[in-house]
């Protein structure tokens, strides 16, 4: 009996072992098979005229309740230091990941209970650092399906082309509600920082709007120094305290694999066009609010440590640093201990916001404030 238990033991470590060379040796393609989509795309009809004037197509919009997502903050003496008190005034536009993983369809309906739900759970972690702000707007639209980065199928261009016709009208209906006093902030993680880039070239760039900026935060999608920043007619931030400008940032930890992002990166054209494979990208380190540089744990004012089944998490300060590699990548040191969703190679991407929430939330507060003596 003894031995039989051993011999289980052993089989038990040789497949472990297996499945961890598989994810090392194979991940892009097991990745791939996972989540990119089966079906053949299908057209999706135009937003009904003045969509998104009703309150259900917005996950956060002022006036929203208790109920908002966006206005939860971590609990604790940390959180409570960092609560909103509506005082901060910059109309926010915040686009949120990607919440769609299935693959069964290119484009997530509106109606999809699952990813709305787990939209809604992103949102909170990530846009609560801009609720200083009573005015923030985060639109629900017919995201693409998580798979539509993984791979350069046709289907996946008019994925995307269709979440951000959506996204234009959405922007569309924020610019007219809010007060055209008040300074804009633009956000967005990953896909949402996708789609804001193509977004600020055909909404903002050589218009008024663009006096109104104080800040974008274009974060988990690369933006080229090339092809993307040219064409948003926005300068890098520089300076912590510098308003007018944009910020963003990819986190790995260490050693990392950056294949699989890079790979994710030249597939998408540039805002010019053109192929972005080995184009320089934008690296901000958010503990310092410049860009490029390396600053120790000490600097980090709260990483927050999500407790997703408690829909819930508390705020940790000094326990990660930043540096900005010499390949646009934000370097983390060690891998931090924050939960399951840790992507292969180290990556960080779902938690590129939480890292830093304390220190987005003072940046934040500090380019507003710039933006204004000045308007």
């Amino acid at each position: 009996m003894a031995r039989k238990f051993l011999y289980l033991i052993a089989a038990c470590v040789v497949l472990i072992i297996a499945a961890l060379l598989a994810l090392r040796f194979w991940a892009e393609d097991l990745t791939e098979i996972t989540f990119v989509p089966t079906a053949d795309f299908t057209p999706q009809p135009p937003l009904r005229a003045n969509i998104y004037a009703d309150p259900d197509m917005w996950i956060s919009r002022p006036g929203a309740g208790a109920s908002d997502p966006v206005r939860w903050t971590p609990p604790g003496p940390e959180g409570e230091a960092n609560a909103p008190d509506d005082s901060l005034h910059a109309a926010v536009f915040f686009i949120h990941p990607t919440s769609y993983w299935e693959k069964d369809r290119w484009n997530a309906p509106l109606e999809d209970k699952v990813s709305r739900e787990r939209a809604e759970l992103l949102v909170q972690g990530m846009a609560s650092p801009f609720n200083r702000s009573p005015d923030i707007w985060i639109p629900r639209y017919r995201q693409a399906a998580l798979g539509a980065f993984l791979t350069d199928d046709p289907r996946a261009d008019q994925a995307l082309d269709t979440a951000y016709r959506d996204l234009l009208e959405a922007f569309d209906y924020f610019i007219s509600t809010v007060d055209k006093s008040e300074p804009i902030v633009l956000a967005g993680h990953s896909q949402g920082a996708y789609h804001l880039r193509a977004l600020i070239r055909d909404r903002v760039a050589g218009t008024p709007l663009a006096g109104r900026i104080a800040a974008v935060y274009a974060i988990g999608w690369p933006v080229s120094l090339d092809h993307d920043l040219p064409l948003m007619n926005l300068p890098a931030c520089v300076a912590p305290d510098q308003a007018g400008c944009l910020v963003s940032w990819l986190s790995l930890a260490e050693p990392a694999n950056t294949k699989m992002l890079l790979a994710a990166y030249a597939r998408r054209p540039g805002l010019d066009g053109e192929a972005l494979g080995g184009s320089p990208f934008l690296c901000t380190n958010p503990l310092t609010g410049t860009a490029g540089g390396a600053a120790d744990a000490k600097a980090n004012t709260g990483t927050l440590l999500p407790d997703v089944k408690a829909r819930t998490g508390t705020l940790v300060s000094g326990s990660v640093p930043a540096r900005c590699g010499k390949d646009g990548f934000l370097y983390i040191g060690d891998p931090p201990d924050l939960g399951p969703f840790v992507l292969p190679g180290n990556n960080y991407h779902l938690y590129d916001i939480p890292l830093f929430w304390a220190n987005l939330r003072s940046d934040f507060e500090r380019r507003v404030k710039a933006w204004k003596p000045a308007h």
